[in-house]
């Protein structure tokens, strides 16, 4: 599977319904999915598709497929968040940080839990 892991907002609202149960029938996901109001053929489809991807994988179990994830909600987070950066962002990670705090998309005390990460990290790598 590609590193580049881009889903839709239906695609990640099936994939967060998966991570949390482990593995799903099309039917149970189109039932843990009812607030989408979405069609069993619909839910069969994005499947179908995302396992071509290498995003899921099925196995038969009687008569109905039962699909479990393949990759992580880190992975996907990882993977979306990269390529905001370099596509809107210019490859600069710090422009993604300084849109945010000037959007006031971060309040202070979400800086402060951001600056305690940095030097967490910054320790783990025997960084000064």
């Amino acid at each position: 599977m590609a590193e580049d892991i881009a889903l839709s907002d239906l695609q990640l609202d099936l994939m967060r319904v998966l991570w949390r149960a482990g593995e799903l029938s099309v039917a149970d996901a189109t039932a843990a999915l009812a607030d989408r109001d979405l069609a069993h053929t619909t839910v069969a489809t994005l499947l179908t598709r995302l396992e071509k991807r290498g995003v899921v994988a099925s196995r038969r179990d009687g008569r109905m497929l039962v699909y479990r994830p393949c990759i992580s909600e880190d992975q996907v987070r990882r993977s979306m968040v990269s390529s905001l950066i370099a596509q809107v962002f210019r490859g600069d990670p710090k422009a993604l940080l300084a849109h945010l705090v000037s959007e006031r998309e971060v309040a202070g005390g979400d800086l402060e839990q951001v600056r305690a990460l940095l030097e967490r990290d910054e320790a783990g790598r025997g960084e000064p």
